[in-house]
C-alpha cells in the first residue's frame, strides 16, 4: 500500500526502573560457593577448630555477592526500545525488535522477556543478551497475529548480571502500548500487481476498447446502420449536415460500496486450502483467468497449527483487496461495516487518505454475538448514497424456512443499484457432500448437508432473478471470487 508505512506501529523507549523494592537475586555461582564452604567440615573430624573456617568462607561469599551487587548499574542505566519492522496483519508474520542500551561502564548478560499477548505469539519472547558497556545489543522474534483490532502490548523484563556472576538485578522497562492489528495488507497489493501487469500487456496489444457499452462519452463519428437513435447528437448533426452519434465507452469513474456483514453468523471460524498459487500471465484481456485462486499462505505460518479464521476475517480481507483494486481503477469506494448497529460508515471517495481510513474501519470490525440488523445497513446505504453503484455486500445465510433478512434488505437495494450478493460459503458442507457416506450416520449427515447447500442455492436463485449478482464463495477463495466479479463488471459495462 501506498501509505503503508504510516500503519507501522511508532517504536516506544524507556529507561528501566527497580522491579520492585528488594530487586535483586542469587546467581548460581553464589550458590555453588557456599556448597563448596561445605567441604571444610571434612577436616573438621580431625580438628574442630577447622569449624571457623566455615562461617569466615560464608562471609567472604556473601562479601563477595555484596560487591558483585554493588558494581551492576542500577536499572536506570538500561534503555529499551521496540520497533515494528511492519503493520501488523491477520494471519502473516512480522518481526519485531528490542534493542537493549547499556550506559553503565560495566559489560552485562541481559535475560529479557516481552509482556505479548497470545493472539500474536503463541510463547513468550524471551532472549539471552551480551551487551558490552556503553553498548547496544538487539534481538528480534516473530509474532503471526490471530485475531484483528487493536491490542494491548505489557511491559518489558529484564534480569542483568556482571561477568562474576554472583548478583542478579531484577528491572523492568515500560514499553505498553496499544498496537492495531489489520486485514491482511499482502493480497491487495498482489491482486493491484497482477491488474498493473494485466493493463500494461493490454496497452502492449493495443487492444480495441470496448466501444458502445457504458454511459461515458467517448467522441463523436458518423452516425452507422448499428446505433440507436439515442446516441444521435442533434446539436453535431445541424453543424455538419449530416447525422452524428455519440461514442460511449466503460465509465471510468464509478462507485462501489462495501457492504460487510459483523453479526452472529460470521463469527463462525473455518480453515481455507493450504495450496494456492497464482497462474501466469497469458492475455492482457480482464477476466477471470487474473485471479483463478487465492493467494498462498504467509511464510513461516504453520498452516495446521494456525487457528482457523472467522469468516468476518475472509469478508475483511476480501473487502480491502475489492477496495484497494477499485481506487486504483479510478472508482470511488465507501465502506458499511455494520452488526446489530452501524460499526463504521464511509462515503464514497478515494485517495490514498481515504484508503487508509478503510483499512482502520476494517482493521475495528468486530463480531457480534446477536443476529445483524441487514435492514438497518440497507437504510442507511439508501439514505446516504443515492447515487447508482455497485454494492458488494458480503454476508452468510441463516438456515432458517423462513426467507433471512439479509435476502430482502439486499432486494430493496435493486431498483436503483447493482448488487453483488456474496455468500461465504461452508467448506465443510462441500467436503461432507463430497465423500460418500459409508454409515447410517453418514447417510444423515449427507442428505442434511444437501438440503442446506440446495436451500442456499434456492435463496441465491430467487435474488439472481430480481437482477442482482447472487453467488456463493468458498472463505479460501473469497477475496479472488469478488475481484473477478468486479472486473468482469467493469469489462462489460454492466453498472
Amino acid at each position: 500500500m501506498n501509505q503503508r508505512g504510516r500503519l507501522i506501529p511508532d517504536a516506544i523507549t524507556a529507561s528501566a526502573a527497580g522491579a520492585r523494592r528488594w530487586a535483586a537475586a542469587f546467581q548460581t555461582r553464589f550458590l555453588l560457593a557456599l556448597l563448596l564452604g561445605l567441604a571444610w567440615i571434612g577436616p573438621a573430624w580431625w580438628n574442630r577448630r577447622i569449624l571457623f573456617a566455615l562461617p569466615i568462607w560464608d562471609g567472604m561469599v556473601i562479601l563477595a555477592w555484596l560487591i558483585d551487587l554493588a558494581r551492576l548499574p542500577p536499572p536506570a542505566a538500561l534503555k529499551v526500545t521496540r520497533r515494528w519492522s511492519e503493520p501488523p496483519s491477520l494471519n502473516l508474520d512480522s518481526q519485531v525488535e528490542l534493542q537493549l542500551e547499556n550506559t553503565g561502564a560495566r559489560a552485562l548478560e541481559i535475560h529479557i522477556e516481552d509482556d505479548v499477548p497470545a493472539t500474536i505469539c503463541g510463547e513468550l519472547p524471551a532472549f539471552t543478551l551480551s551487551v558490552p558497556a556503553h553498548g547496544i545489543a538487539r534481538a528480534g522474534y516473530t509474532i503471526h497475529p490471530t485475531a484483528r483490532g487493536d491490542l494491548r502490548l505489557g511491559r518489558t523484563f529484564l534480569r542483568y548480571r556482571g561477568q562474576v556472576r554472583f548478583a542478579e538485578r531484577w528491572a523492568v522497562a515500560d514499553l505498553s502500548q496499544t498496537v492495531r492489528i489489520y486485514p491482511n495488507l499482502r493480497e491487495p497489493e498482489r491482486f493491484t500487481l497482477y491488474l498493473v501487469r494485466s493493463r500494461q500487456i493490454e496497452q502492449e496489444k493495443r487492444l480495441k476498447r470496448l466501444l458502445g457499452r457504458g454511459r461515458e462519452f467517448e467522441s463523436l463519428r458518423e452516425y452507422r446502420e448499428s446505433d440507436e437513435i439515442r446516441d444521435i447528437s442533434w446539436p453535431a448533426t445541424a453543424r455538419h449536415g449530416k447525422l452524428i452519434s455519440r461514442v460511449y465507452q466503460v465509465e471510468r469513474s464509478q462507485s462501489v460500496f462495501l457492504v460487510v456483514d459483523a453479526g452472529r453468523l460470521m463469527r463462525a471460524r473455518t480453515r481455507p486450502p493450504l495450496t494456492r498459487t497464482f497462474p501466469p500471465l497469458d492475455s492482457g484481456k480482464l477476466d477471470s483467468r487474473r485471479f483463478t485462486a487465492a493467494a498462498p499462505p504467509a511464510k513461516g505460518g504453520a498452516d495446521s497449527e494456525t487457528p482457523p479464521l472467522m469468516k468476518l476475517d475472509y469478508a475483511v480481507n476480501a473487502a480491502l483487496s475489492l477496495a484497494h483494486v477499485a481506487l486504483h481503477s479510478g472508482d470511488t469506494t465507501g465502506l458499511i461495516t455494520y452488526g446489530r448497529k452501524l460499526q463504521a460508515f464511509l462515503p464514497a471517495a478515494r485517495g490514498a487518505s481515504h484508503l487508509r481510513n478503510i483499512v482502520e474501519q476494517l482493521a475495528l470490525a468486530s463480531g457480534e454475538s446477536l443476529e445483524a440488523n441487514h435492514a438497518l445497513a440497507a437504510d442507511s446505504l439508501m439514505t446516504r448514497h443515492r447515487r447508482r453503484s455497485l454494492v458488494v455486500w458480503i454476508t452468510d445465510l441463516a438456515e432458517t424456512a423462513a426467507t433471512p433478512e439479509v435476502i430482502e434488505a439486499a432486494s430493496r437495494l435493486l431498483p436503483r443499484h447493482l448488487v453483488l450478493f456474496a455468500v461465504v460459503g461452508e467448506p465443510e458442507l462441500r467436503a461432507q457432500v463430497d465423500r460418500p457416506p459409508d454409515s447410517p450416520a453418514g447417510m444423515y449427515q449427507y442428505v442434511a448437508a444437501q438440503e442446506i447447500i440446495q436451500r442456499r442455492e434456492i435463496l441465491l436463485r430467487r435474488l439472481r432473478e430480481q437482477g442482482a449478482l447472487a453467488m456463493e464463495f468458498l472463505p479460501g477463495r473469497l477475496s479472488s471470487s469478488i475481484i473477478n466479479q468486479y472486473l468482469r463488471i467493469k469489462s462489460q459495462g454492466l453498472l
